[in-house]
């Protein structure tokens, strides 16, 4: 699984985030893989036509009906989305929240990404057997040091912490991913995929980093 969280970089902004989607479905059938986009809300309907996993960057653990300015489950799968990012680090949410939220996902049959920023979370997460964990060091987010280089013992840890769980939760790393090399290093860790954002987002061509960063997941 190649994820690409847009966050709300201005790369992105308005009908920038066809090109991309364009890309990566061109992409995802060359190499045979799943990738996802997580766009602003807002964004969304732009590209659930293309083949393509959408995801939106997080959910309100909020009821249906008069809950103003929040984005929940049930309404948002109306958007033909396939799932969430689920308490980011950048839109942390409390343990109730994460759960109530896992479990609302589930019976709609949603993907659901919970970020951990430790092993003891990505434990203690992947007991609710989330679709995914993604180990997410929140001191590299964004800084082009990548955790399978700076800290592959996190990745592997956190491998053994979800494998603890023994139901079919997958762990996927994320923090710092910017090059083939730093994806093919967190493949031979364990890792099942990457979570990326700038990396990709601002990368100068969308199609050669995607490409790039898929033949490193192959």
């Amino acid at each position: 699984m190649f994820i690409i969280n847009c966050k709300n970089y201005e790369e992105i902004a308005g009908e920038k985030i066809i090109k991309l989607a364009k890309i990566a479905e061109k992409i995802s059938k060359k190499y045979k893989i799943k990738i996802a986009i997580a766009p602003p809300h807002h964004l969304i309907p732009l590209i659930t036509k293309f083949g393509i996993i959408v995801l939106a960057q997080h959910l309100d653990d909020k009821k249906v009906g008069s809950t103003t300015g929040f984005m929940i489950p049930e309404i948002i799968k109306k958007s033909k989305i396939d799932g969430s990012i689920i308490n980011h680090s950048e839109h942390r949410i409390t343990e109730s929240e994460i759960k109530n939220l896992v479990k609302r996902l589930k019976k709609l049959k949603l993907k659901t990404v919970v970020c951990v920023k430790n092993v003891s979370e990505a434990k203690k997460y992947a007991k609710i057997n989330p679709t995914f964990i993604a180990i997410e060091p929140p001191e590299l987010i964004g800084t082009g040091r990548a955790i399978s280089t700076e800290k592959p013992q996190l990745i592997t840890n956190s491998i053994i912490a979800v494998q603890s769980a023994k139901n079919s939760t997958k762990l996927l790393c994320g923090a710092g991913i910017v090059s083939a090399e730093d994806v093919s290093r967190a493949v031979e860790l364990g890792s099942k995929g990457i979570l990326v954002a700038s990396g990709v987002i601002k990368a100068k061509n969308w199609e050669s980093i995607l490409s790039d960063f898929s033949r490193g997941l192959v």
